[in-house]
């Protein structure tokens, strides 16, 4: 027996990766520090728009953005079940994602509050090829998407968009930010370092 054949024989085998955990297998009690553990983690805010099959325009605030993918671009929303910005989304196959500015902070809370006639209190355009209503006098840039998947995981379904158009606006381009339960904005800083933190 070759010395290779000795260390095949004595070489462990890798161990199984252990199984996914079912999402029925999560306590269903919501920890009473968890709202606090998102409330510390601040981010961008955005407005997810679209229109539904009758030509309605729909609209909500949602932090829960992120990217997915550089090749092919790919962003990822997730929004509550019931929603009819939701259902719109899935039945139009398509939503803008609307990245709003410091000064937009009135307009986040329009679209959080369910309003009826939000889009009647704001300025926006949805000529093709837009995935869904621009915020024009709101957002600093914008990105067009169509859905390439869905998965419903407990009160929220999670969207994936794949991007097929951003338009950057003029004027002030500081984000507007949420954490700690309220709205800020990029701090003044002499720090012009550049990261990308894209996995």
């Amino acid at each position: 027996m070759t010395s290779e054949q000795h260390a095949a024989r004595g070489a462990a085998a890798p161990a199984a990766p252990p199984a996914p955990v079912s999402l029925s297998e999560v306590p269903r009690e919501q920890p009473a520090d968890f709202r606090t553990l998102m409330a510390g983690f601040p981010t961008g805010v955005t407005i997810v728009t679209t229109r539904g099959a009758d030509g309605t325009p729909r609209g909500m605030t949602l932090t829960s953005l992120c990217s997915v993918s550089m090749d092919p671009p790919v962003l990822l929303v997730c929004m509550r079940t019931g929603s009819p910005t939701l259902d719109a989304v899935l039945e139009s196959g398509s939503f803008a994602v609307n990245l709003l500015h410091l000064r937009a902070r009135t307009t986040a809370e329009l679209f959080a509050s369910g309003a009826p006639d939000r889009f009647e209190r704001v300025s926006w355009q949805a000529q093709e090829p837009a995935a869904g209503p621009h915020l024009l006098d709101a957002a600093h840039t914008i990105a067009d998407c169509a859905v390439t998947a869905h998965h419903e995981v407990g009160d929220h379904v999670v969207l994936m968009g794949g991007v097929t158009a951003v338009s950057r606006l003029g004027g002030d381009q500081h984000p507007l930010l949420y954490g700690l339960r309220r709205f800020a904005t990029w701090p003044e800083t002499d720090d012009h370092l550049s990261y990308d933190f894209i996995s």
